[in-house]
């Protein structure tokens, strides 16, 4: 009996997986971006972006809609980051370099996750520093909230009582695509190459 019953497990296990593969294909045959994509979450982030304002670096208060109307590399930092912003930034600007070379127009988006020090005019100097292209977003404390939710990211002021804190904040980067929204993200393994890769995959098929 008890071999029936093993017996009877591996059928139903197996039943599963062949069910969750056939919907996994059915979803993968459906999309027109499936070569281009990494990962299971890049297929299901529907969820991943939204409707936000902020004020850009000119101080000019600016929706989401102006921000994002061609293909753009969104990220979530601080300028007064020590390392990780500045190098994810710096990568970021090379993989839109890259995709230049290649006829394909992304803008790089910078939006602070620390309103309190990262004014329109600091937020200028630090993106002039990395791309004479790319965008620095600033707002209330609200409104960063509102942006930040949107994209399901997190931050954490580390209170130290003096103007010299650090933020805790997640690195990632969100390729979004006018009409289309959310496309892909992408980590801080991936390489500036890596990204300019997949992000024409997908400017190429939409």
């Amino acid at each position: 009996m008890l071999k029936l019953y093993a017996g009877l497990a591996v059928v139903a296990i197996a039943g599963l997986l062949g069910g969750t593969a056939l919907v996994a294909w059915q979803q993968r045959s459906n999309d027109p971006f499936a070569d281009c994509r990494s990962s299971a979450v890049a297929g299901g982030g529907g969820d991943i972006g939204g409707p936000f304002t902020l004020v850009d670096e000119n101080n000019k208060t600016v929706t989401d809609q102006e921000v994002l109307s061609k293909p753009s590399l969104v990220y979530f930092g601080y300028s007064f980051c020590p390392d990780v912003c500045p190098l994810d930034g710096a990568r970021n600007a090379e993989a839109v370099d890259l995709l230049k070379a290649q006829g394909l127009n992304v803008t790089p988006v910078f939006i602070t996750i620390d309103p309190e020090r990262d004014t329109p005019e600091v937020l200028k100097d630090f993106t002039e520093n990395l791309h004479p292209e790319m965008v620095g977003l600033t707002g209330t404390p609200e409104q960063v909230q509102v942006a930040s939710r949107a994209y399901k990211t997190f931050y954490r002021k580390q209170e130290t009582g003096d103007q010299y804190y650090m933020m805790d904040h997640s690195t990632f980067t969100y390729l979004m695509l006018p009409g289309i929204g959310f496309a892909d993200f992408f980590t801080r393994d991936d390489t500036a190459e890596q990204m300019a890769k997949r992000t024409a995959c997908f400017i190429e098929k939409s």
